[in-house]
């Protein structure tokens, strides 16, 4: 077997903001609603970022950058990742919806899509739903969703942390669009 050796960062051709800002998307945006952790907001700030989505849309009591404990896990995604601060939810999903955005809450609910069972159309632009950290998703916005996708767990725990949450759905929706 041949021995790997770690890239710098310098050998990883990352993008500049100017070529981030250029370059095309992965048609998924990111709605947060009312994300207390400003960690968690940074992380899902970096997963982004990472997997050129879109937009993110900050609702609710969710924090907005500029904020140093955003900026800690954000590391910068703030500046090529777009995103605007919208009090009310249900706003963001009905503007959406007009717009022929499909509306993704992820959420354990009744009628729920199991992840691995949900394949993006691949003309089709999504909005994915994290909800806040305790009470997830509020009820009006999943009843006002198009979907409801539900990641499967098989421990003995009954959740995820938000920032896994979006990390697992966020790559698992760009393979499936890559792949189409």
């Amino acid at each position: 077997m041949e021995k790997s050796r770690k890239l710098k960062n310098s050998e990883l051709d990352r993008k500049t903001v100017a070529e981030f800002k250029e370059a095309k998307k992965t048609p998924l945006i990111i709605i947060l609603d009312n994300i207390r952790s400003l960690n968690n907001i940074g992380s899902v700030f970096r997963t982004a970022d990472a997997f050129l989505v879109e937009k993110i849309y900050l609702c609710g009591i969710t924090a907005t950058p500029p904020h140093k404990d955003i900026q800690k896990t954000a590391l910068g995604a703030t500046e090529t990742v777009d995103w605007e601060y919208v009090e009310n939810t249900i706003d963001v999903v009905t503007k959406l919806q007009s717009e022929n955005v499909k509306i993704v809450s992820i959420e354990q609910a009744e009628n729920a899509t199991l992840l691995y069972d949900f394949h993006p159309v691949s003309d089709q632009s999504y909005a994915i739903i994290f909800g806040n950290e305790v009470k997830g998703v509020q009820q009006e916005v999943v009843s006002a969703s198009n979907t409801v996708i539900e990641i499967p767990q098989y421990g003995s725990k009954h959740s995820l942390n938000i920032s896994v949450s979006a990390g697992v759905v966020i790559w698992d929706l760009f393979c499936k669009f890559k792949a189409n």
